[in-house]
């Protein structure tokens, strides 16, 4: 993953009903949620919606299709993916990772 792509990424996250919307969708897995689902779930009128969607597929992290009268978000699980690779490309320098109720570092 490129370095702009990551800074797109982490840029569309940092915004509270992106990262909710952008869980929600992670959770919902491969089926996916229309709008009106995520609007109901989240709590979030439609036409805010609609903007943090729209920012969402422009940074690769969700994708849209229209199945009928519907459209369809998903979760980008590969774009999830690489990011979080990238993120962690160095952890530890290179040694296996601690497990996540260890305070400190040993490495």
């Amino acid at each position: 993953m490129k370095e702009i792509d990551v800074v797109r990424s982490l840029a569309a996250l940092a915004q509270e009903v992106r990262l909710r919307v952008f869980r929600a969708l992670v959770v919902a897995g491969t089926e996916g949620l229309t709008p009106g689902v995520l609007s109901e779930q989240l709590a979030v009128p439609p036409n805010s919606l609609s903007f943090h969607l729209k920012e969402l597929v422009h940074a690769g992290l969700i994708s849209q299709e229209r199945q009928g009268r519907n459209l369809i978000y998903r979760a980008s699980f590969e774009t999830m993916n690489e990011l979080l690779g990238y993120l962690t490309e160095n952890c530890c320098q290179g040694a296996t990772c601690l497990p996540a109720n260890t305070t400190h570092c040993e490495c």
